[in-house]
């Protein structure tokens, strides 16, 4: 953790204090202003030494806050950072404590000249907490948050916030935080256990009044890697980050995931839990959203599991993935305080070629809304071998309607039910099932004047189709298709679908998976 040495505190004098004429003609040249390549050099100089897990215990009694101790702690809005360079953006700093036990040091950099912020008692209201002893100037925070007049010009909102371990989450205009992107996963779906690199140092450049965008460096580091992250944040209707990562791994790692993001599905139209709650459909995110190197548009609606599954999307060079909120019907939810009609979706591009690999998905069983269980990211085909020097550029995006990021049709809905005949209350054959796509968007509604012309493309991985059919849908604008699935116990399938009107396609790629116990 930097503490603050002599040299730092004359750097910050000799940048804000105005010298004399003659001591500036014989002042040494000014030193070279702090740049994004420091981070990358003090990286690579991190992973050349064995790892040091940070101190796990804070002086009492941050080390016994309990939630709502911790959530008493608030930043004062007044003494918020990054004011004096007259730009756009403000900074308030997050306390460490609860689970939070990691601190990490916060930079400013102005005029080119980096200095940590000290930690202030006067920065925080305590609440009811007692906090008798002094504590440490060099004690740190465990983040902190960046905010921006976003959805009025009056009105500072937050826009950015980077606390615990690597995660960070953002927002664009009219949005509420849902789900989570994270720097870096690491062996999620290995044989040991899960590794989280955190962000142990953080420098933000002072904004100008012409600024239109906030610039965060940071450093991270963990047993298997060590590295340099710059984010480059454009508030908008649907910010965006620009983000370049050069990763240094200190042993091979086989199993990565770059541009990793997490959320939290727990029920909806697809899958039903029979829930003693008013509130119809209960998610952060429905679906994981890809664009393949060849162009192809996948969507695949998200599931909780009744056991950790794994699914894997093989691809070369994709052009991008994201986890959605696609659903974006109050009436759906009925949350008038989650809001999770407003929680946006998380879109990222690579910028460059990311070469073989595969975008996996992870959906974990949770038996409540507080846990975030779907994890999806990048996996490289080759593991990261040490000594390698590693630099990925993708751009993040805050996606509030998926109806634009193409012109082809959505799956919409997608329901699953035994395929009784019609009027038959008898048991159902549970190796049978029938799922259920709604396809609306793009040209579909054209083809309602003839809906001959609309042919379904379905196809499974194992199995046996039994029947299909399509017929048109008013009240989405576009066509519902039924595909029938029989499956024998103990097997599993992939299902797909598509619509076209003769060699054309209509619509992007539906995917499911089911399982047979």
């Amino acid at each position: 953790m930097m503490t603050l040495s002599r040299r730092i505190v004359l750097q910050s004098l000799l940048a804000t204090v105005a010298l004399p004429a003659f001591a500036q003609q014989t002042a040494a040249p000014a030193p070279t202003p702090f740049r994004f390549e420091d981070v990358v050099r003090r990286a690579k100089e991190v992973s050349a030494a064995p790892y040091e897990a940070p101190p796990q215990q804070l002086p009492a009694p941050l080390n016994q806050l309990s939630f709502d101790d911790y959530r008493d702690i608030r930043f004062r809005p007044e003494k918020a950072l990054l004011a004096g360079g007259g730009g756009p953006f403000r900074m308030q700093l997050f306390h460490p404590g609860f689970l939070y036990q990691r601190p990490v040091t916060v930079n400013v950099i102005r005029d080119g000249v980096p200095t940590p912020v000290p930690y202030q008692r006067e920065l925080f209201d305590y609440g009811r907490n007692k906090i008798e002893k002094p504590l440490p100037v060099n004690l740190g925070f465990a983040g902190f948050r960046l905010h921006y007049p976003l959805n009025t010009p009056k009105v500072f909102d937050e826009l950015i916030a980077f606390l615990g371990a690597s995660y960070f989450r953002f927002l664009g205009r009219d949005q509420k935080y849902g789900l989570s992107a994270r720097g870096l996963a690491i062996n999620v779906t290995g044989g040991e256990a899960e590794e989280f690199p955190y962000f142990r140092e953080f420098w933000i450049e002072m904004p100008t009044p012409q600024s239109d965008r906030a610039t965060v460096y940071a450093l991270l580091d963990s047993p298997s890697v060590a590295g340099a992250y710059r984010f480059d944040v454009y508030p908008s209707k649907e910010t965006t980050i620009d983000v370049t990562a050069t990763l240094f791994p200190r042993q091979t790692i086989p199993n990565v995931g770059i541009a990793p993001l997490t959320s939290m599905f727990f029920e909806g139209e697809n899958e039903r839990h029979k829930q003693d709650d008013f509130r119809p459909e209960l998610h952060d995110s429905d679906g994981l959203l890809m664009q393949s190197g060849s162009g192809e548009w996948i969507w695949r609606p998200l599931q909780n599991p009744d056991r950790k599954t794994v699914s894997s999307f093989s691809d070369n060079n994709p052009r991008g993935f994201g986890l959605m909120q696609r659903d974006r019907v109050f009436e759906d939810y009925q949350d008038l305080e989650a809001f999770y009609h407003k929680r946006p979706g998380y879109w990222v591009e690579p910028v460059g070629q990311w070469g073989e690999g595969r975008v996996e998905l992870v959906e974990i069983p949770t038996t409540d809304e507080t846990h975030d269980n779907i994890v999806a990211y990048w996996q490289p085909s080759r593991p990261f071998e040490r000594g390698q020097d590693i630099t990925l550029n993708y751009r993040l995006r805050a996606i509030s309607n998926t109806d634009t990021m193409h012109p082809g049709g959505k799956a919409v809905n997608t329901f699953q039910t035994p395929p009784r005949a019609s009027g038959s209350n008898g048991p159902s054959d549970r190796t049978h099932r029938r799922f259920l796509i709604d396809f609306a968007g793009g040209d579909l509604e054209y083809y309602l004047a003839d809906p001959s012309l609309v042919q379904l493309v379905p196809s499974v991985s194992n199995g046996k189709i039994t029947h299909t059919f399509i017929v048109p849908n008013d009240h989405t604008k576009g066509f519902r298709a039924a595909i029938d699935v029989k499956l024998e116990p103990g097997q599993s399938t992939d299902l797909r679908a598509f619509l076209r009107a003769g060699n054309r396609t209509l619509t992007e790629t539906w995917t499911y998976p089911w399982s047979l116990e």
